[in-house]
């Protein structure tokens, strides 16, 4: 696992407890160490000392897999040429090469994602993609596996992907034995949008665009049909399509039931309303109709998405 200052603890600790549960429940299953160039402790970006076992200088032979661990000090990591190279080195010869949220930046740098499916943050997806045009950037997965490489998203889904590793390394049965003990899915439903769908979302340039953009989110059950679209931006029909797809990357319709979405999630989360009530407040009409929407956009339904994101209180 390669640290470096900077580094989210949680973005080592996850897989780290994964790969240690899986060892305890199957004697010798992985042997994980930290390296961090010259062998230094890293300090992570929560203050806390990480004490490391090696320089990456000094790792001899392939490691069967090598890790890079994300956080908020990857952008001094993808610049550091030293860092940079020795990742690429040491993933030469390793079976597999990982990264968790930020860290395929790094990987990035070191040109292992070029031609190569990945992901990353939801918040940095768009950063990764407009960086590294040779990467193809998914932001709604949790996780990619393109060949001997495996890219995860933010924090978290670090975990998501170290189960899936010891399941193809040992079985479903010892992944599925870690996954109860650490609590928490094997397989987590849904992918990253239902944490933020706009990560999906290019900003637009244009000002008039940008207000109309605002209009909708403040006020997602009004009239949001292309011809009241038109009429508010004095254009016609066809030319309110070709602007959304230019500036935004989506129909005005997808885009409207998006922000649709968006406005019925906060009140999901909330946890108040009735889903009938809610879906006329954000412009469905019918409990029905935001249910389809939910289901094609974040791939839950409403009932679903309140149990899983309802506050502890409300339970």
């Amino acid at each position: 696992m390669v640290v470096y200052d900077g580094v989210q603890l949680l973005d080592v600790a996850g897989p780290l407890e994964a790969f240690d549960g899986a060892t305890r429940a199957s004697a010798g299953a992985y042997r994980v160490r930290l390296a961090s160039l010259g062998g230094r402790d890293v300090v992570t970006s929560s203050g806390v000392r990480l004490g490391v076992d090696t320089d990456l200088a000094r790792v001899e032979g392939a490691p069967d897999t090598l890790l890079v661990a994300g956080g908020w000090g990857h952008a001094a990591a993808v610049g550091d040429r030293e860092l940079v190279g020795q990742v690429r080195r040491l993933s030469g010869g390793a079976r597999r090469t990982v990264s968790v949220c930020t860290g395929a930046f790094v990987l990035a740098e070191a040109g292992l994602l070029d031609g190569r499916r990945a992901t990353t943050h939801w918040a940095y997806c768009a950063d990764l993609a407009e960086a590294y045009p040779a990467v193809t950037v998914e932001p709604d997965a949790i996780f990619v596996r393109d060949a001997g490489v495996a890219t995860s998203a933010g924090v978290t889904a670090g975990l998501d992907l170290a189960l899936a590793l010891i399941e193809e390394d040992h079985g479903a049965e010892l992944a599925r034995r870690v996954a109860k003990w650490l609590v928490v899915f094997l397989q987590r439903p849904g992918g990253q949008s239902q944490f933020s769908m706009w990560s999906r979302v290019r900003p637009s340039g244009d000002d008039t665009l940008r207000r109309l953009l605002g209009e909708i989110a403040a006020d997602p059950a009004a009239d949001h049909s292309v011809p009241a679209l038109a009429e508010r931006l004095s254009v016609s029909a066809r030319h309110v399509s070709r602007v959304f797809a230019r500036e935004i990357g989506m129909s005005p319709g997808r885009y409207v039931e998006r922000a649709r979405v968006e406005a019925a999630q906060v009140l999901l989360e909330m946890g108040r309303d009735g889903v009938e009530s809610i879906a006329r407040r954000c412009g469905f009409g019918t409990a029905e109709a935001m249910r389809r929407a939910f289901l094609r956009e974040i791939g839950v339904p409403p009932s679903a998405y309140r149990d899983r994101f309802v506050g502890t209180a409300a339970i």
